[in-house]
């Protein structure tokens, strides 16, 4: 199984621009020898539309930009970010998995950064599931960039059967360090190999690059095996397109080695997260344990 990482540059409100450069690189990837393309968050739209998020939007199943990127990818799977329209004037930050031609999975994105520089929860409405799918290269789930950074979501996956997790992301560039490595890369890296170790799955992470309404993105696109350590990485701050190979073997053996997700105890976790919504929804935090009391 190869995955390849295609960190490209999508224009602002230039979906046929960027539905070039999508099969661009589909095109370069298959020459290479990928099973599986994946593309960065809104990779057919840019991420900065807020008003021409109803402009941008397209209905999954229809598509004729969607259809083109799937039909070019026809043999493997391709992985797009795109506005998705749902009933109602409702529009959602997207993630497509089309499969040999076919969509067969998609997700929403359910936390929608509105702080700081950010201002989803104004344009997108918030999906609401975390599901896994099954596609050739093992069961898989799709997470897209601040849904990663809720430990949740990914537990969610993994409790599915997870053994690979896609993460599509347009995370801008703040600060380099002494090193010269950029400080907002770090973060994602050690979450990466958290959730890799932890959940004994791969993560393939896919950020964009290039520069849109005064923002530079960091690229730095990864792999990171069952183990927690990194096997490919994309350029920092360039367009890039980076080929990984991801083996059955480091799997089997992460889960062999520390069976967590076996040993889970998810009705001991169903009663406890019950308990702190009635707490929380009480207007009460859970109590915290004594110094004293037993576990």
């Amino acid at each position: 199984m190869k995955v390849a990482l295609a960190q490209i540059d999508p224009g602002l409100g230039d979906p046929d621009r960027n539905l070039a450069l999508h099969l661009d690189a589909i095109r370069r990837a298959r020459g290479k020898g990928a099973d599986l393309i994946v593309f960065p968050e809104l990779s057919l739209t840019g991420y900065m539309l807020q008003d021409l998020v109803p402009e941008m939007a397209e209905d999954p199943g229809t598509s004729r930009r969607l259809r083109a990127i799937a039909s070019a990818a026809k043999g493997r799977g391709v992985v797009v970010g795109f506005v998705e329209r749902a009933p109602g004037a409702v529009f959602h930050n997207a993630a497509g998995c089309f499969v040999d031609g076919a969509l067969a999975h998609v997700h929403r994105k359910v936390y929608l950064p509105t702080y700081g520089m950010f201002d989803e929860g104004r344009y997108f409405a918030a999906g609401e599931t975390f599901r896994t799918y099954e596609a050739p290269w093992g069961r898989t789930g799709i997470l897209v960039c601040e849904d990663f950074w809720h430990t949740s979501a990914s537990y969610l996956l993994a409790l599915q059967g997870m053994e690979v997790l896609v993460v599509i992301s347009a995370s801008p560039v703040k600060g380099l360090d002494a090193s010269r490595d950029l400080k907002s890369r770090r973060p994602w890296i050690d979450i990466a190999r958290a959730v890799s170790r932890q959940m004994a799955c791969w993560v393939v992470y896919v950020n964009r690059a290039g520069h849109e309404e005064g923002w530079s993105f960091q690229g730095g696109s990864f792999v990171c095996d069952p183990s927690g350590d990194l096997v490919a990485e994309g350029k920092l701050l360039e367009k890039d397109l980076v080929l990984a190979s991801m083996p059955e073997a480091p799997l089997r053996k992460a889960r062999l080695a520390t069976p967590i997700l076996r040993d889970e105890k998810i009705d001991l976790v169903r009663r406890e997260m019950d308990r702190i919504a009635l707490e929380r929804g009480a207007g009460r935090p859970a109590p915290a344990r004594g110094a004293g009391e037993k576990g």
